[in-house]
């Protein structure tokens, strides 16, 4: 099967409409990537978002009180966002909340495809009024100000064993959030879509009377 997609707009859009992690998850297992769902806790803030974008990692800090610059990087890793990107930001500890409202406007408005925090978000409603993919560990209200800020962006990150380069493809939806390296996307995605594809002929088989057991006999799907 040649690739469907002639470019990153169209596989994104593919990503969104057709696929789901559990089979991107799946094919990532079967090429010997088993450790790439970031942490289970990072959900979106609605059960129908939906993320596809390549990352634009962000390293996160603690810090201690008023700072002479406050927030650190943050604006300049906002302003230096690009379409079809996600914001991925993760490093600091989770004291405050590291996603809000006017981060939301300025990432929407530079064209990115969504925000993947492993953290903590606030401004709620304001963020869901703006209609953006926000992953986050909830909602809580406290201010990060005088207790985190950006130490660096466009960088190679790790979080909790999981390496995120920049330019690796993230993908999010209800039920996690996995992270493809860009070496292997065009194999992980044109065997995703097979195995989707597969899937559905597996159900109706399954639907119309066959057994799991004959089903995974014939088709190697489950």
């Amino acid at each position: 099967m040649k690739n469907t997609w002639k470019d990153d707009s169209e596989l994104f859009t593919l990503m969104r409409d057709t696929l789901y992690t559990p089979v991107v998850g799946d094919i990532l297992d079967t090429l010997g990537y088993e450790h790439q769902f970031l942490p289970p806790g990072i959900k979106p803030m609605r059960d129908n978002m939906v993320v596809a974008g390549r990352a634009m990692p962000v390293l996160m800090m603690d810090v201690y009180g008023p700072q002479e610059e406050p927030f650190g990087l943050m604006t300049n890793a906002l302003d230096d966002l690009r379409p079809d990107e996600v914001y991925l930001a993760a490093g600091a500890h989770h004291r405050s909340a590291n996603w809000g409202e006017i981060m939301t406007a300025t990432a929407r408005t530079r064209g990115a495809a969504g925000a993947v925090v492993f953290g903590y978000h606030r401004d709620s409603r304001q963020v869901l009024d703006q209609h953006f993919p926000v992953f986050s560990l909830g909602g809580f209200a406290q201010d990060s100000g005088p207790r985190m800020k950006v130490a660096d962006f466009r960088l190679r990150i790790e979080i909790e064993s999981v390496l995120v380069r920049p330019g690796d493809i993230v993908f999010g939806d209800l039920d996690g959030v996995v992270i493809v390296p860009r070496e292997t996307e065009e194999e992980v995605f044109r065997r995703a879509l097979e195995k989707a594809q597969g899937e559905k002929i597996v159900r109706a088989e399954i639907e119309a009377g066959m057994s799991s057991t004959e089903a995974f006999r014939k088709y190697g799907i489950l």
